[in-house]
């Protein structure tokens, strides 16, 4: 994980989880990721493998200058891509693992943006197989978000975030508050 706003997405649904291979939906809270919401989004897992958005984050909207609510997205890749991308969901709610991806961004005028993706499975009313939350951060600032629209997105890499690298992005427990014996040594005169 090479974006800030992936490692606070991942150290938040970390700490969420607990034990659990995954956190339940209900106890996320937005306003415990409120300066990284704008890069989010909740897909909702259905039979068709289209992932549509559930909810999307307004950076993540203004990529395609859309509301994405109820968009596939599966759809904003490449058609080659595509197999990829369902692949990758399958693995993270499947497997009940974290995923952490690259891909590239066009925009009219051939520039080009990569940005890091993350893909994190929740349990929904008990299922398994039924959300995912992620994020999407560019490398760099895109000086025209909300001026043009998007193109598809490029699939470059993805790999599940294994059990050793999740220990370094836990935050460390919370320390205890310990009683301390202060001594005052009043003399009266």
């Amino acid at each position: 994980m090479r974006q800030q706003i992936s490692r606070e997405l991942f150290s938040y649904w970390n700490v969420m989880r607990g034990a659990r291979a995954a956190p339940e939906r209900t106890r996320l809270d937005p306003g415990a990721i409120r300066p990284i919401l704008a890069d989010t989004f909740l897909l909702e897992v259905d039979s068709d493998g289209e992932f549509p958005f559930r909810v999307a984050g307004a950076r993540v909207n203004a990529l395609w200058r859309t509301e994405l609510k109820g968009t596939s997205f599966v759809d904003l890749w490449r058609k080659e891509d595509r197999h990829s991308v369902q692949a990758a969901l399958m693995a993270v709610v499947n497997g009940v693992a974290p995923l952490v991806g690259g891909a590239r961004l066009r925009a009219p005028g051939d520039i080009r943006v990569d940005l890091e993706f993350m893909l994190l499975p929740l349990r929904h009313l008990g299922k398994t197989h039924s959300r995912v939350l992620g994020a999407m951060s560019p490398s760099r600032p895109v000086e025209w978000i909300g001026q043009t629209s998007a193109g598809p997105l490029e699939f470059l890499s993805m790999r599940i975030v294994d059990a050793p690298e999740a220990l370094i992005f836990r935050p460390p427990p919370p320390q205890r508050s310990r009683p301390r014996l202060v001594v005052c040594n009043q003399v009266k005169r």
